[in-house]
């Protein structure tokens, strides 16, 4: 019998030490049905490292991470079925068509072969991919790829998603339709935990926002309480001055002054 609850995911003092270094420093947090939480920060900020714990990709952390109301720890998986994951990079088995990669994934999660047959050439035509079903994926543009790792993501409708960097690739038009299916999701009850450097996109749709810091949260709250914490702008000034990152004008006309020095050889 599944337990009933609202929160979707739970970190008790979530500490990961890797290679002598301290990767996560005490992360707690509590996500809720129907967030979508944008969770950001600079690279080695520790933000992988949270999702694959979350996903039981990596083990040997310290401190509970409940998914669902229940300790991963356990070592029952089967709060996995319940999961969809976009990777940053992704391997999705290039000499395999679309239709073959998308029914393997369907029936790592149960689906009935028949109907994830017919869900598969559904989504596929929604993203106009429907005449590259049986094409091999070797044969897909990155932004082609991207659509078919989003399906497969989706296709077995999880309960908790998670996207890193998830638009990677994608044009603009794209962009705007699945940030749209990811509110709708959202306002249907799935909680959505989102990761990405695109700091206007993560502002627009996040209902939450956590920044990682050295393995630390610093910051987590509404695009609005961030603002107000920061007396900052936009997200990217927010993320700059709470990083501490504040010289990037600086560092940008030293680069162009290299750039344009005249060869004194010539």
């Amino acid at each position: 019998m599944e337990l009933v609850t609202d929160k979707m995911l739970t970190l008790k003092n979530l500490t990961m030490d890797y290679g002598g270094k301290r990767v996560l420093n005490g992360v707690n947090l509590e996500v809720s049905k129907g967030q979508i939480i944008g969770y950001i920060g600079p690279n080695g900020a520790g933000k992988s490292t949270t999702v694959k714990i979350m996903l039981g990709l990596i083990e040997n952390y310290q401190g509970e991470v409940e998914i669902f109301g229940k300790n991963i720890a356990a070592g029952d998986p089967s709060y996995k079925k319940r999961i969809g994951y976009v990777p940053e990079n992704a391997e999705a088995y290039d000499n395999l068509t679309a239709s073959e990669y998308l029914l393997f994934t369907a029936e790592l999660y149960g689906m009935d072969r028949k109907y994830a047959e017919e869900k598969v050439l559904k989504l596929m035509t929604e993203f106009d991919l429907g005449h590259a079903l049986h094409m091999r994926l070797s044969s897909f543009s990155k932004g082609m790829k991207q659509k078919v790792l989003i399906i497969s993501s989706l296709l077995h409708d999880p309960d908790l998603l998670f996207l890193d960097e998830p638009l990677s690739g994608l044009d603009a038009n794209s962009m705007m339709v699945i940030q749209e299916i990811l509110v709708q999701l959202a306002a249907q009850g799935k909680t959505i935990f989102y990761s990405s450097h695109i700091m206007d996109l993560v502002e627009k749709i996040s209902s939450r926002i956590i920044l990682l810091v050295k393995g630390e949260v610093v910051a987590d709250g509404s695009f609005q309480e961030l603002q107000e914490m920061s007396e900052e702008g936009t997200l990217a000034e927010i993320f700059n001055q709470l990083t501490g990152f504040t010289d990037h004008k600086n560092r940008a006309e030293k680069f162009v002054s290299i750039v344009q020095e005249e060869n004194a050889n010539a």
